[in-house]
């Protein structure tokens, strides 16, 4: 199987998850949903062979359907799903991802929109700034997306590509985008969103992330690798050798799935909590597993040195006293012959800027989120941006 096809359901498959759906009239896989999408609506649109009416229904409230349907977790609409009260959830999101991968056809014109004579600028062209410019653009404004980099998806490319390959993420673009309403201005990197009110936008939607990598603040933390670094450009660090992942959330496990699909040895992963705390979902748990990715829980590092060319890491164990996590006392251990650490703590964000027309969505809102909180809080930059400026006139 190639890795396309092992990111969608064969039409055997599809036909199993769309079997299994309860068709619930309370719909608590919608109520989950940070988006509103409806899957008991286009579940039984696709049970009925209706495709065409399945992707309308997923487009309506989700214009990045297609990634969301390959990353989203398992916290949402599977969480919700009834099905997993008896067995196991529908994979809904896999269920997504394969309809508009196989039933989208080409892109319909839009109706001819009035525009409404505003401009607004969205800063970042990930998720979040994606969803407000195709949020705004419906509403007659005209979007002008800048983005720092060469290319759209933000965070997003950092995700492997065996997960998420980059054009699943252009494909949804090609439907956001229109060339009458949204202009996208890439490798521009915007400093100060109040520039672009002096150049008479009307507005701002700031969708930037979180751009700076939290540091460990240890000795030898210079001789780490940050994982943004790491990520965007893996190719570069690729090693046969062992491999130390500092972190346990979902970038830290992207890490650690990179490093073991691009040769290391071993991949080893440092946690600072227990397992369960783990802030990956459960699928992406047994996917550690399956790659022989080895996790040690409750360990935080010290210090890092290097010799002869190799990297040791020096760690200590951690335990609960009264409910607060601290060091173990004499629990300290160096661990050597890396070949690679890679830090990822976290990310924070630039400062904010306090002005009614500048609207912040994603992640430099709300810290690290999944793509579909992303493109929801880009969803609600977008009414609340369109509310002000409609309450101004």
């Amino acid at each position: 199987m190639t890795k396309k096809k092992s990111l969608y359901l064969s039409k055997i498959q599809m036909k199993a998850e769309l079997e299994r759906c309860l068709n619930c009239k309370t719909r608590p896989c919608m109520s989950a949903c940070p988006v509103n999408c409806n899957p008991q609506e286009f579940i039984n649109f696709a049970k009925q062979g209706n495709f065409s009416e399945a992707v309308e229904t997923i487009t309506r409230t989700n214009p990045m359907g297609q990634t969301c349907g390959l990353i989203c977790p398992d916290k949402f609409c599977m969480k919700a799903c009834t099905r997993s009260k008896i067995d196991f959830a529908v994979n809904i999101p896999k269920v997504q991802a394969t309809i508009l991968e196989n039933y989208r056809e080409k892109k319909k014109e839009k109706k001819n929109l009035s525009p409404n004579g505003k401009s607004i600028a969205v800063i970042g062209a990930g998720p979040a700034g994606m969803a407000a410019a195709a949020g705004l653009s419906s509403k007659g404004y005209a979007i002008t997306v800048f983005e720092a980099s060469d290319t759209i998806g933000g965070a997003l490319n950092m995700i492997p590509d065996e997960r998420l390959p980059h054009e699943v993420i252009e494909k949804d673009w090609s439907f956001i985008a229109d060339a009458n309403t949204i202009t996208l201005k890439p490798n521009t990197k915007i400093d100060n969103p109040l520039d672009l009110l002096k150049e008479g936008f009307n507005g701002v939607i700031v969708a930037t992330g979180e751009p700076h990598c939290v540091k460990l603040n240890i000795p030898g933390e210079d001789l780490c690798l940050p994982y943004m670094e790491y990520l965007r450009r893996p190719e570069k660090y690729q090693t046969t050798g062992k491999v130390a992942v500092i972190g346990g959330g979902n970038v830290a496990a992207d890490c650690a799935f990179t490093a073991q699909i691009s040769g290391a040895e071993q991949v080893e992963m440092f946690v600072r909590r227990r397992l369960p705390d783990m802030r990956i979902s459960n699928l992406e748990c047994l996917e550690l597993l399956n790659r022989q990715v080895n996790i040690y829980p409750m360990s935080s590092p010290e210090k890092v040195e290097q010799e002869n060319g190799l990297l040791s890491l020096i760690i200590h164990k951690n335990h609960f006293v009264d409910g607060k996590l601290t060091p173990l006392p004499n629990s300290s251990i160096k661990l050597p012959g890396f070949s690679l650490i890679i830090t990822a703590i976290g990310s924070r964000a630039d400062e904010k800027i306090d002005d009614e027309r500048i609207i912040y969505a994603g992640d430099c809102k709300n810290g690290g989120s999944t793509i579909v909180e992303a493109i929801a809080s880009g969803q609600s930059a977008a009414l609340l941006l369109d509310k002000w400026l409609s309450s101004a006139n």
